[in-house]
């Protein structure tokens, strides 16, 4: 009944499969940690542009960082299911990628306040703005006790703000 033709997802990379030996884990985990350096490098220019108020160039950035996660989630899982090998096998690889990955989370931190802040300041601005809009909207008027009357919801224009740059 569907007359479209079905689109396919593009296959960006094979299906792993699963590492069952000591070179396999330690390719993986170097896998992980190339991602993990590689997704570092977007979210620090992504916080270098937001910090410099250059909030197009760093949304310019969004499909390689949701590639870069993307991958990065299908490593640290399949990883996490070889965990036990590699602790086994090669213990110190385990532990620099547990170095490696806390100075990513780190990192990430920096990123995640950053945006945060960015998303408050320019919250505060659209707040600011509609207020002043809203207070030149409405008219003064006074009750017959000579009190200010709260405007009617017809008073109240909320302005419309596009989400897109």
């Amino acid at each position: 009944m569907n007359q479209r033709p079905q689109q396919q997802r593009p296959a960006s990379a094979p299906a792993a499969r699963p590492a069952t030996t000591p070179p396999d884990v330690a390719r993986l985990a170097n896998e992980l940690t190339e991602v993990m350096s590689g997704l570092l490098a977007v979210i620090e220019r992504e916080t270098e542009f937001v910090r410099a108020g250059k909030i197009r160039e760093g949304m310019r950035l969004e499909p390689q960082k949701s590639e870069l996660s993307r991958r990065y989630m299908l490593a640290v899982e399949h990883l996490k299911s070889m965990q036990k090998m590699l602790s086994q096998t090669d213990p110190e690889l385990l532990a620099t990628l547990r170095r490696h990955h806390e100075t990513f989370r780190a990192m990430l931190q920096v990123n995640l306040t950053v945006l945060a802040t960015a998303h408050a300041v320019s919250e505060g601005i659209v707040r600011g703005v509609n207020a002043e809009v809203q207070r030149r909207n409405i008219p003064n008027t006074y009750t017959a006790s000579g009190q200010r009357a709260a405007p009617g919801p017809r008073n109240m224009t909320p302005i419309s703000v596009s989400r897109t740059l």
